[in-house]
């Protein structure tokens, strides 16, 4: 039974990344570590599916050791993406992939975090730029360094909501425009699901990996350390990192903790700067109804003595109101708070369940065990 074709603008369902343009991300993240690496995806898109496959970086600017710790030198290289010189870099690049008939196709850009700390202003304005100047269904990758450095790859794709872009060309982030739309911090990003593509030849070859537990090369183990120093694991360059299965706590689980204190903390300094803003706009409009008040007493003087009135309209020359500002940024960092503590929740969990699967042998011989 055929199955219908999806039409040419139907929503973006899946992200697709070939196997080997994960290795190229995950090589020059870490080789950037800790400064930011951000770089240009090309592949296409098929049926709502995005493939991604290949991936090349942006140029580096080589400064000096004291120059890299200064903070234009971070903005800049997280601004790369939407700068007019990477822009060219881009076009020339995407010209000779086309003369050599490799995928052309512009489909979003990478970029890699620490510790999920990627929710800010830069990452906002370069996914805008590329929905909007390039195409509507362009993708950004985020590799967090951090936890793939662990053994666990992490590889998230993101875009703009529609809700979110109509509000960010309005740039009108205000208390009211936002009650009005209903835009909420959890509107901001849509996740796609990531699935990882290898080529025929690499299926081949894992195919064809002996399996040496069926074999019983491998022994059942007592410890994670006669899995280490077998013979079998030591002399395999396909083993499996065995770092999953130590029992000490996550070591990210108190930096990120400590990020969302500070992420906790910036809510905060927002939310007095708001509440200061309300303050001052409500001492500012009783010195105008006061004024009002007294203008009007005036007028009914002066009506009663046939002189004519004077304008109600000068407290626009004497008051200004103080400027709303905008909540764009306390959303991002609610946003990014929810980040954290997502993470949080995952290192527990993980932590938590290799604590209960290990839980008979930490018990006292005779105590009694709860159900």
């Amino acid at each position: 039974m055929a199955t219908a074709e999806l039409p040419k603008d139907a929503p973006l369902q899946a992200i697709q990344v070939e196997a080997l343009t994960v290795m190229k991300i995950i090589k020059h993240c870490a080789d950037r570590f800790p400064t930011f690496a951000t770089g240009f995806l090309v592949g296409m898109d098929r049926e709502g599916t995005l493939e991604v496959t290949n991936a090349f970086p942006f140029p580096v600017i080589d400064l000096s050791p004291e120059a890299q710790y200064e903070q234009p030198h971070v903005n800049a290289a997280a601004a790369a993406p939407r700068a007019k010189a990477n822009a060219g870099y881009q076009a020339e690049y995407l010209k000779v992939l086309r003369e050599v008939n490799i995928d052309a196709n512009h489909v979003g850009w990478y970029t890699s975090c620490n510790l999920g700390n990627f929710v800010n202003l830069n990452f906002i304005e370069n996914q805008y730029h590329y929905q909007r100047e390039l195409n509507e269904r362009v993708v950004a990758l985020v590799h967090d360094v951090s936890r793939t450095s662990q053994g666990i790859l992490s590889l998230r794709a993101f875009r703009l909501s529609p809700q979110f872009m109509a509000a960010y060309k309005e740039s009108k982030f205000t208390a009211d425009n936002l009650q009005k739309s209903g835009l909420k911090y959890s509107d901001i990003l849509v996740e796609l699901p990531i699935t990882l593509h290898n080529a025929l030849n690499v299926n081949t070859f894992l195919s064809q990996i002996p399996n040496m537990l069926s074999n019983g090369t491998l022994a059942a183990p007592t410890s994670v350390s006669d899995i280490e120093h077998n013979p079998a694991v030591a002399q395999d360059d396909l083993a499996p990192s065995f770092n999953a299965l130590t029992l000490s706590n996550d070591p990210f689980l108190s930096q990120t903790a400590d990020n969302l204190l500070d992420a906790i903390e910036t809510h905060h300094v927002e939310s007095n700067n708001f509440s200061y803003y309300n303050r001052a706009l409500a001492r500012e409009q009783a010195k105008i109804q006061q004024w009002q008040a007294k203008r009007k007493a005036e007028n009914a003087a002066r009506a009663l003595s046939k002189q004519p009135p004077l304008p109600e309209d000068e407290w626009q020359r004497l008051y200004k109101l103080p400027t709303e500002p905008s909540r764009l940024e306390s959303m991002l960092n609610t946003r990014q708070v929810e980040q954290y503590a997502r993470q949080v929740d995952g290192f527990v969990a993980g932590s938590t369940g290799k604590m209960f699967a290990v839980r008979g042998n930490l018990l006292p011989d005779g105590a009694p065990s709860e159900a």
